[in-house]
């Protein structure tokens, strides 16, 4: 062998040993824990593996919303404060891991220690504005905390902002983009910028489904869960009308006002769901009736991946399936349907709604909402220790004094303008209150109990109006993506109460298709998908 030759063959040699002892290296060192994605429950372990702690995971998340938020719009203000409360949820770990007592703390639940976002109309009274997006409420104080927040807090949540929202929850105008409001501007939907969020709760979907927070919340009077989570890909529970108590939420009706958690999973929007269910004495009417039909040991209990095991699910083609053939739409959904056969569910197709065209095409939803909202505005904000604006009338001032702040020559300020002309429920709002109560009970509940039904099938949010004026739930989960990249979920609606079945249906669809992927697409240098590309601001932990 020349020297040449052998020279060679001893380079050879040692790249292959570098090779094979650097792949060896890392085939051996420890996985860093990833966030981007992360569940409750991987956090939750993380906690106790030592892989994370909850001032770490705050961090991250307050990084990816001043990276994002820009852009996004989808948080309204961070809270001064979150990176203390996270801390303390350490040391409240660190107190149990050494047998410490933990009397007067949280009491170590899954959402301890994990951070979440509330969106800008439910009261927190701490250092953050609730101020449903408007300037006319900025430096409002609550005379007491919203019943949901104080059950989050007793279960140990963080809460690491305000979400943003359309602004008065929509309510405003009906000229007003989904997603906009004076404080924080126009969110975007991550999937596709030019995309509609969909409101109001748009900043809870957008933020989650961006990975800027682990979880968050909403509000629905008619959509306002179910349409952002269907369109920004991540799931929204609309609970039954006072499972939840609405006691310190800015109002619009509180016949149809409904708090709900907006989550990437099934899981995680069940966990913040057992943390915020219950009796309120200052909801105290919805919430007592509601009660009974909370399961004792909570809702946990129905994650079942078999949970579509004979479950009787009524499609409601016309007029919500008329997709183009061969659409993603129209593919997605006959995939779907084919899913829910095979997973022991037994549908019931072509099923129609009497009075559905009345539901959708009608005004008496919007009378009823119109005098409701002017008479819980008004009761909400006599209620502030302290605030700009002590009535509808005094918002509508504010609106037209600083029209340039709320946009109000561009987006208009309608709908306050018709509620103010209200004078409470008269015999107008009676009317079309007995008729909304007569198409719901000769409608929805008729063909469900004729049906034997667990509940309907419907795509999105379509399906809203129906749910929103009977009180009734419904859960959405992400279902696919059009050829732009948009998301679409699918709906499981049902009647007053049966949530537990509803979570039992979306949980075994979402553990069958899988269909929920984070964005990702360059936005402004920085790529959302985080799972797949590392940049500099993202955290392995």
């Amino acid at each position: 062998m020349s020297s040449n030759q052998f020279n060679k063959l001893l380079t050879t040699i040692l790249i292959l040993q570098t090779i094979t002892k650097s792949c060896y290296s890392s085939y051996n060192k420890p996985k860093k824990f990833q966030i981007p994605e992360a569940t409750v429950e991987q956090l939750q372990t993380a906690f106790q593996e030592n892989k994370l702690t909850s001032k770490d995971l705050v961090d991250y998340y307050l990084t990816k919303i001043n990276n994002l938020n820009p852009i996004l719009r989808a948080v309204i203000e961070v809270n001064p404060v979150a990176a203390e409360e996270a801390q303390k949820a350490d040391n409240r770990r660190e107190i149990t891991r050494k047998g410490g007592n933990r009397t007067g703390y949280p009491q170590g639940g899954w959402l301890d220690g994990i951070p979440i976002l509330i969106k800008d109309n439910i009261g927190t009274k701490d250092k953050l504005n609730t101020s449903g997006g408007s300037y006319a409420l900025v430096g409002s104080i609550l005379s007491k905390e919203s019943g949901v927040v104080k059950r989050l807090r007793k279960a140990g949540v963080i809460i690491i902002g305000k979400a943003s929202l359309s602004e008065w929850a929509h309510f405003r105008s009906f000229s007003i983009p989904s997603g906009w409001n004076a404080r924080c501007g126009q969110g975007l939907n991550p999937y596709n910028l030019s995309a509609d969020p969909c409101g109001s709760s748009s900043g809870s979907a957008i933020a989650v489904a961006a990975n800027m927070v682990a979880v968050s919340l909403g509000t629905e009077t008619d959509g306002s869960i179910l349409c952002p989570s269907s369109a920004n890909s991540v799931v929204g529970i609309k609970p039954t009308v006072g499972l939840t108590s609405r006691s310190g939420v800015i109002p619009i009706s509180p016949r149809q006002d409904t708090v709900g958690p907006i989550c990437r999973t099934v899981a995680d929007a069940v966990h913040v769901l057992d943390a915020i269910v219950g009796f309120d004495p200052n909801d105290s009417e919805a919430t007592r009736n509601a009660s009974k039909y909370i399961p004792t040991g909570g809702y946990i209990q129905f994650l079942n991946v078999d949970g579509l095991r004979l479950k009787r699910l009524g499609i409601i083609r016309h007029p919500f399936f008329n997709f183009n053939h061969g659409s993603h739409q129209d593919t997605a959904f006959i995939q779907h349907f084919q899913t829910l056969r095979h997973r022991g569910a037994v549908l019931i197709d072509d099923l129609e709604i009497p009075n559905l065209d009345l539901i959708q095409s009608s005004s008496e939803e919007l009378t009823m909402l119109l005098a409701e909202f002017k008479l819980s505005l008004n009761s909400y904000l006599k209620e502030l220790d302290a605030s700009p604006v002590r009535s509808l009338a005094d918002v509508i001032e504010f609106n037209n004094k600083f029209s340039k702040e709320e946009k109000t020559k561009e987006y208009g300020q309608e709908a306050f303008i018709l509620a103010e002309a209200t004078n409470g429920i008269g015999d107008k709002e009676k009317k079309a209150l007995l008729k909304l109560e007569e198409w719901s009970r000769n409608g929805f509940e008729k063909i469900m109990k004729a049906n034997e039904l667990d509940a309907v099938i419907t795509p999105g949010s379509v399906f809203s109006t129906v749910l929103a004026i009977g009180g009734y739930p419904g859960i959405t989960v992400p279902a696919g993506y059009d050829n732009k990249d948009v998301p679409f979920g699918i709906c499981f609606g049902g009647l007053r109460g049966t949530e537990p079945k509803l979570i039992e249906i979306a949980y075994a669809f979402e553990h069958a298709t899988n269909v929920r992927k984070p964005p990702a697409f360059p936005l402004n240098g920085y790529l959302l998908s985080s799972s797949s590309v590392k940049h500099d601001d993202d955290q392995e932990l």
